[in-house]
């Protein structure tokens, strides 16, 4: 079993930053690819980022390139994504995963998600 529990979702602007955090926990989750997902209202679940634990490889979705950015602290389990230049159109819900393949991941365990608002 995995375990993921995010954080870090809130309000900000058009044009802020914001920092979600995936604390990652159980005795297999070190063989999944680790990645970001979002749902905003009315959409269906969409992929956003993907990263190895070893953190040396990372896929993006092209509508997020060059304003986030996915990392992997491995000594404390933990997956980030730094989002910058946020725009309306950002506004979901995120949800971290743990999942299989490469490229957009096939998602085998979800996190509860976290909300991601922002303001034009």
């Amino acid at each position: 079993q995995v375990q993921l529990v995010e954080s870090g979702g809130g309000l900000v602007q058009a044009g802020g930053s914001l920092r979600l955090s995936c604390a990652a926990s159980g005795r297999t989750v070190r063989s999944y690819r680790m990645g970001w997902f979002r749902q905003a209202p009315g959409k269906e679940r969409e992929f956003v980022a993907a990263i190895r634990w070893t953190g040396s490889l990372t896929f993006y979705v092209d509508s997020v390139k060059g304003r986030f950015t996915i990392s992997i602290d491995n000594a404390k389990n933990t997956v980030y994504l730094q989002m910058n230049s946020l725009k309306p159109e950002d506004t979901a819900v995120y949800y971290c995963a743990a999942g299989t393949g490469w490229g957009q991941i096939t998602a085998q365990y979800w996190g509860q998600g976290t909300q991601v608002t922002v303001s034009s």
